[in-house]
């Protein structure tokens, strides 16, 4: 195809944008992601830009920007300051903190010490990111700009190469090339199920003739995940830039952008980066000058998590109750209205600029054989360090839990991770050093999922885990087929019994055979996965199901039901406190004479514990 020549100078759009970001002067850069804004960044923020004013009048050759940026990901830290300039960054940080660093950092040049972070291995107080490990041992790509530009400016988007691959792919104007270096990439969906990215081009591209459309898949619906929400939020013109290549390659005009509604500041920078980028032609009609016209719509889910699912995203777009649709046709044939349509989630479509501007064989130079790149994942749990993390595929749970995450809290032992979410399994210790792929990680009886990673310690109840996420997806079903709609309602019947005590060995038969079934009969991802917590942990932790069937006993000491509280009667000096505390009278005893609990009125509220001043009472 012949290469055109458009009418946007991206370099000079570059270097007028660098400019602009020259002038700022000093830039203070602020966590302005959601747990951040709820921990009073944007407060922060105003109190930066009231003392920046100061620096202006004291010296006309001194300027500092208060600069609102994406989540930086390390989330319990927040809210989080970084100033690239002096090198710091500095943690916790509220609006009475400000002023010190003004006057100390900034204008003294002394840091302020007690809001930097401190290690947990080594408890000394480390400066910047790239001597924090939580930062130092990851590789970005997706999430590069997260927390180094203002997610709500164009102009530093641009300045950070933003719509520079997209410039690229118009001038070359050749979309089978696009397909051709997507799939050389060996980029995989980063929604779940890790489908090659580039086949799944392919088979939209060969339809050919009539409308098709691009959908963008920001239904993040696993517990404690937030990647994509982290992309919308902190580099929105990137997704817009993916989504725009995407269809110029499928040869779609329209797009969509399904967005859970529980991601309001997601929403709105997205619906501004919308609008900054058809006002600059970079999206619109006649984009950059060539016959490309591309508009792409904001839809807002319900928080549904089976609309994760791509037929049943694309029900709910329609206007339909969010309900999976049999397969075949699949989406790229018969998808949105019927017409062709490419479904890709954020993280994936985030990826497609970087790969356009450093080359195919550049992204596939990290990962592993079959897994190539980097993946995002949510870490938390029993960890020192929690927050949103990028790691090329094959990085081991040894080196995100006990490098990146700064090992266990409080000297925790470890025990398990969930991985993958609802949809994931349980792994163990054996699987620490296993490379994390799509591939090793479906052998071991998990999935890399959407990439939520919840680590646990021994005081974690692996039962009560497989009764949580069994819990959630009985709840998220869309009880469409029966495997599913009562298979999960079951399991979950089961492993309630379990946790309170009331289970018995047959129990435990029956939920595995329930898992296969609902595993082998259900009609779409969620109700497929759904055994996974179960057969996963039957299968590396049946122990601990056993001793609360036979002994009554939960190991963790978390089931409530399982739990026995008694008085040590070497210990109890008989003050009587305990049992005046008892809201139910099962403490009896006299004064000064050692007190008895009796186990049949005890509902195990833990008010005598608190009340014994010897500590004569302890939970069995």
């Amino acid at each position: 195809m012949e290469k055109l020549s458009l009418n946007v100078d991206i370099k000079n759009e570059q270097k007028k944008a660098q400019e602009l970001i020259q002038n700022q002067g000093l830039r203070v850069l602020v966590c302005a992601g959601t747990g951040c804004v709820a921990n009073g960044s944007m407060q922060v923020i105003e109190k930066f830009k009231q003392l920046g004013v100061d620096v202006a009048i004291l010296n006309e050759k001194d300027k500092m920007t208060a600069v609102p940026t994406g989540c930086h990901g390390f989330c319990e830290q927040g809210v989080l300051v970084t100033i690239p300039k002096l090198k710091v960054t500095y943690v916790k940080v509220k609006v009475s903190d400000v002023e010190e660093i003004f006057e100390s950092h900034i204008k003294g040049g002394k840091p302020v010490e007690r809001l930097l972070y401190v290690d947990p291995m080594t408890h000394n107080h480390v400066m910047d990111d790239e001597h924090i490990n939580f930062y130092a041992k990851q590789t970005r790509t997706a999430l590069k700009n997260c927390g180094n530009i203002n997610a709500e400016s164009i102009d530093e988007a641009i300045a950070a190469r933003g719509y520079e691959a997209l410039y690229m792919v118009l001038a070359e104007n050749n979309p089978d090339k696009v397909i051709e270096t997507i799939e050389k990439s060996g980029l995989r969906g980063r929604g779940g199920g890790g489908f090659p990215t580039g086949r799944k081009w392919r088979f939209t591209a060969a339809n050919k003739g009539g409308k098709s459309y691009v959908v963008c898949n920001g239904d993040e619906g696993d517990p404690g995940a937030f990647m994509d929400r982290s992309v919308m939020e902190g580099d929105p013109h990137k997704l817009l830039e993916g989504i725009a290549i995407a269809a110029f390659a499928v040869g779609a005009d329209e797009a969509y952008i399904y967005v859970r509604a529980e991601y309001p500041l997601a929403i709105k920078r997205l619906r501004k980066a919308i609008k900054d980028a058809e006002e600059r032609n970079f999206l619109g009609n006649n984009i950059m000058g060539t016959n490309f016209n591309l508009t792409i719509h904001i839809r807002e889910g319900a928080g549904a998590f089976v609309c994760g699912e791509e037929t049943a995203l694309i029900a709910s777009i329609e206007g339909e109750r969010g309900m999976p649709r049999p397969k075949p046709p699949f989406p790229a044939n018969k998808g949105l209205f019927g017409r062709p349509t490419l479904i890709n989630n954020v993280e994936t479509l985030a990826n497609v600029p970087v790969i356009i501007l450093k080359g195919a064989d550049w992204f596939s130079s990290m990962g592993t054989e079959t897994s190539k790149g980097t993946k995002t994942f949510a870490l938390t749990g029993e960890v020192n360090n929690t927050g949103l993390i990028e790691v090329p595929m094959g990085t081991t749970l040894r080196q995100i839990i006990f490098d990146i995450g700064g090992g266990m809290r409080e000297g925790k032992k470890f025990k398990a991770v969930q991985i993958g979410g609802p949809s994931g399994g349980c792994l163990t210790e054996e699987h620490l050093d296993i490379p994390m792929d799509y591939d090793n990680l479906i052998k071991a009886g998990a999935m890399v999922g959407s990439g939520g990673l919840v680590v646990m310690s021994d005081k974690t109840c692996i039962v009560e885990v497989a009764r949580f996420f069994m819990n959630f997806t009985t709840n998220e079903s869309c009880g469409k087929c029966v495997p599913c709609r009562e298979g999960t309602k079951n399991m979950l019947a089961i492993l309630q019994k379990i946790v309170k005590g009331n289970g018995t060995m047959e129990d435990l038969d029956k939920l595995e055979e329930l898992a296969e079934v609902v595993k082998a009969g259900s009609l779409c991802g969620l109700g497929k996965t759904a055994p996974n917590p179960v057969l996963s942990t039957l299968k590396y932790f049946r122990d601990e199901y056993i001793a609360h069937i036979q002994d009554k006993k939960c190991p963790a000491g978390v089931c409530k039901a399982l739990k026995k509280i008694v008085i040590q009667e070497e210990l109890c000096k008989g003050c009587t406190k305990c049992a005046r505390n008892c809201p139910v009278g099962a403490i009896q005893g006299t004064v000064k004479n050692p007190h008895k609990i009796d186990q049949s009125k005890c509902i195990k509220c833990g008010a005598c514990v608190s009340a014994c001043p010897f500590k004569a009472i302890v939970s069995e």
